[in-house]
């Protein structure tokens, strides 16, 4: 489907330039920044580990690479939204996973319907026939990079912190990718309740940087 160097488009599709509209989300994070519970980089690095190890991370990586190995659309799509904790966390994988879903289709001439966002990437990975492995790791690594930006901003830390922050990541981004890849379904899941309660309360806040 595509001539251009495979690592090349997906440095394109993760690019903070894509316009899925990852900056206006955090996920629950500015909850926790309010509440004092992420205060530093040290405790934003601990915040990020627990969602990507035990959060939507590892969920995430599970779909998408369900998703790019030929599974069922509808049910991993059906799957995707129960697994959101939360109506802000289901509308950020909703519209995220529309956006991609009507880019890569204009862009790259392909017909992908609009999908939760990891199972959009996932299908859109399967179309354009690139290596899921560094798919997988650059998708963990941009989610990262993306709430290490909101915690940038909101506690805020300097922007050399927010570097080491995603440096120190990149190895977990790795592991989870290579295991997502030969996981099965009955794998998928996690266990974050204080990340999901937060992501529940958002909406209460007071004033907001962020949709989610």
């Amino acid at each position: 489907m595509t001539t251009a160097d495979p690592h090349l488009t997906l440095h394109q599709l993760f690019s903070p330039a894509f316009p899925v509209g990852a900056f206006a989300y955090s996920h629950g994070l500015e909850t926790c920044v309010q509440a004092g519970q992420v205060a530093d980089a040290a405790t934003l690095q601990d915040w990020l580990e627990t969602v990507l190890e035990h959060g939507a991370g590892w969920s995430d990586a599970m779909l998408m690479a369900q998703a790019a190995q030929g599974g069922d659309l509808d049910a991993l799509a059906e799957l995707a939204l129960a697994l959101s904790p939360s109506h802000e966390r289901r509308r950020e994988t909703e519209l995220q996973g529309g956006a991609l879903a009507s880019t890569v289709s204009e862009v790259w001439k392909l017909g992908i319907p609009p999908l939760p966002y990891p199972v959009a990437m996932g299908r859109a990975v399967n179309l354009l026939d690139l290596p899921l492995l560094p798919a997988l790791t650059l998708y963990l690594q941009a989610f990262a990079s993306n709430l290490t930006g909101a915690g940038v901003r909101l506690i805020p830390l300097g922007q050399t912190d927010g570097q080491r922050i995603i440096h120190a990541l990149t190895p977990l981004c790795q592991s989870l990718a290579t295991r997502a890849i030969t996981a099965d379904l009955d794998d998928i899941g996690g266990f974050a309740p204080l990340i999901d309660v937060a992501s529940q309360r958002h909406d209460q806040l007071y004033s907001r940087l962020f949709r989610s």
